[in-house]
């Protein structure tokens, strides 16, 4: 079975932060944002087994600084968007979180991927 594996920072995302303050510059609602790089692998029918595999993977997992979390679809989760490179690569998923961690509404995270997030020459919002 193919599996959708979310790997993050588990150190503070520089990225993420800028992306934030642009993102509340831009008058959206925005209090935190989570970056991750979102990977398919098949799991062989063995969740534990991906996870050992990918945490074995030095061009992709450094346990000083990464989490792996398997996600339960292939599709962005709650307050998420996934920016797909057309050419195809690495994906990219954006949370976005409002005051007490409330994920943003669809037509929020709609604003964000037009207003910075995406670039529709060479990318595509997965909501």
């Amino acid at each position: 079975m193919t599996r959708a594996v979310a790997i993050s920072l588990k150190i503070p995302d520089n990225t993420a932060f800028t992306a934030a303050v642009a993102l509340r510059r831009l008058g959206l609602g925005v209090e935190r944002v989570e970056r991750s790089e979102i990977r398919f692998f098949d799991d062989g029918g063995d969740v534990p087994a991906l996870i050992e595999r990918i945490a074995a993977d030095e061009t992709i997992f450094n346990p000083n600084k990464h989490r792996v979390t398997v996600l339960d679809a292939p599709a962005p989760r709650p307050g998420e968007l996934w920016i797909e490179p057309l050419g195809g690569g690495i994906t990219i998923a954006w949370r976005l979180l409002a005051h007490d961690d409330a994920v943003l509404d669809p037509e929020a995270l709609r604003a964000a991927a037009e207003r910075l997030l995406c670039n529709p020459a060479i990318e595509r919002a997965v909501y």
